[in-house]
């Protein structure tokens, strides 16, 4: 019985030491809602760390998952449903692109895609320059573009990877 506990003991270190890794790859920011993890914080608490499993390609056999750093309430609601990265409820956008779906199909398909439209100019410059600082973050390692082209009255922002 002893043997056992000890197993356990053992088990919940490496899992620690795995949660270390995967919050220092990420900068200790939860990569869904985008705010600060405390590293410190319990993993029981709703704002502790928990590392996120997602597998691309649609969970096929065989395909490799990715731990990204979550805070526990956002990994919990999440669940086994794709992950949503929201927009910022402080830029002025219409019709906005899921962001999450959009970098997959980027990534696998390349070209570009019109992911939001602005009432100004100074509005498109704003969410365009935010949607890349989310971006460095989501996807670090990928180097995105954005496009702003003026029609209709409106501001259309277009996303492509460099």
């Amino acid at each position: 019985m002893a043997l056992l506990s000890r197993a356990r003991v053992i088990e919940k270190v490496v899992s620690m030491s795995d949660l270390d890794v995967v919050g220092s790859k990420d900068g200790w920011r939860c990569w869904l809602c985008d705010a600060p993890v405390d590293p410190d914080a319990s993993v029981n608490s709703d704002l502790g760390p928990s590392a996120d499993s997602y597998q691309d390609a649609k969970g096929k056999k065989g395909t490799a998952s990715t731990e990204r750093l979550a805070h526990r309430a956002c990994n919990t609601k999440r669940g086994k449903i794709a992950p949503v990265v929201s927009w910022s409820n402080d830029l002025l956008v219409s019709d906005p692109a899921p962001i999450f779906e959009t970098v997959e199909r980027l990534l696998r398909k390349g070209g570009r895609e019109a992911v939001a439209r602005c009432p100004s100019q100074a509005d498109a410059e704003q969410a365009a320059s935010w949607l890349l600082d989310r971006l460095s973050r989501l996807a670090p390692g990928t180097i995105f573009h954005t496009e702003i082209t003026a029609g209709g009255g409106q501001y259309l922002i277009k996303l492509s990877i460099e």
